[in-house]
């Protein structure tokens, strides 16, 4: 009787290792496969998806919305499209005015001055880069567009197209994605030349005709040391269907002394996308968030994608949005 007991106390304790070591052995080896098949998926997914979209305007109307439908909460104008946003591996836009509470209006009666919580929305939005080269950076002066290079810096944004100085604003701007070098310049072709930066002062990447062979030198030398070259331009005339000869001969310029892309914003409508040289243009990308609600094509827009594989632009296409009453942006789904 002994002897059975102590045999049936070794096969139970024997058992129960076996099964331990068992079940051990199923979870790790699991675990394992797991781990595989997320770096097999990180390791086959090579491409690369950027994201571009038109002007963005957080005054206003658009502020307006946000107190009255969206509780202060100034995530409101890009709840609809977020998401979609997301899907990027670098997002960048058009900032239509300074982020600041600070300086005096000395523009025109569409002067632009954005609460400092629209931050809220842009970093929730996903934005990686803007362009703040437009002709309402100084609808409050120099000092709020100082404020708004100070705050974008401070919250991991980077800007392109204005600048403290002079070196600054017309610098090349970096962002590594994966094993891919991509690079941004941005410029402004509207307003007074004061607008542009100086030596020892602040303002904007201005330029005229007169500018285009530093302009396409500085291409040049930039394309050395990224993969990708996006050029942006703020230029063209408000509403209009196609772009101007000056849009058409700076995208070409640009193209022709090695920009990969260049992106322009200001008509508030969508124009043409085209393929130049073995470079892309979107001569307008409209609005992307404004309260210009008096006709249908400026409550309509675009997200132009870029795919890159193997450090070149592999697909150009883009998704029709439409921004609504609330002055929210939304992918306008086909039925």
């Amino acid at each position: 009787m002994k002897i059975k007991f102590i045999k049936r106390i070794f096969f139970s304790c024997l058992i129960f290792v076996l099964a331990y070591f068992a079940l051990s052995f199923f979870y790790f080896e699991k675990e394992i496969d797991f781990n595989n098949q997320e770096r097999s998926k990180n390791f086959n997914n090579s491409e690369i998806n950027l994201f571009f979209v038109g002007d963005i305007m957080l005054g206003r109307g658009v502020e307006y919305m946000i107190s009255k439908k969206g509780e202060g909460d100034f995530r409101f104008p890009f709840l609809k499209i977020a998401d979609e946003l997301k899907e990027s591996d670098l997002l960048f836009g058009n900032l239509e005015g300074p982020i600041s509470d600070k300086g005096v209006k000395v523009g025109s009666i569409y002067s632009f001055r954005f609460n400092p919580k629209a931050l809220e929305g842009l970093i929730y939005a996903g934005f990686d880069i803007l362009s703040l080269a437009n002709n309402h950076m100084f609808d409050y002066q120099r000092i709020a567009l100082e404020d708004t290079m100070n705050i974008l810096k401070e919250n991991n944004i980077n800007y392109v197209g204005s600048g403290f100085d002079i070196e600054e604003a017309f610098s090349l701007k970096i962002r590594q994605v994966k094993d891919t070098k991509i690079g941004f310049l941005g410029y402004i072709n509207l307003g007074p030349e004061n607008w542009r930066a100086r030596e020892t002062s602040s303002g904007l990447a201005w330029i005229d005709q007169d500018s285009m062979d530093k302009v396409k030198e500085y291409i040049k030398e930039s394309k050395q040391d990224v993969d990708i070259l996006i050029v942006s331009l703020h230029a063209g005339e408000e509403y209009a269907e196609n772009p101007t000869n000056f849009q058409v001969s700076f995208a070409q310029d640009c193209i022709n002394s090695g920009a990969d892309l260049v992106v322009q914003h200001h008509p508030h409508v969508v124009q043409a996308i085209e393929e130049y040289n073995n470079g892309w243009v979107a001569y307008s990308l409209g609005n992307f968030i404004f309260d210009q609600h008096f006709s249908e094509e400026t409550m309509e827009s675009i997200i132009l994608k870029v795919v890159i594989d193997e450090k070149k632009i592999k697909k150009v296409y883009s998704e029709d949005i439409r921004i609504n009453q609330y002055f929210q942006p939304e992918l306008i789904v086909e039925n």
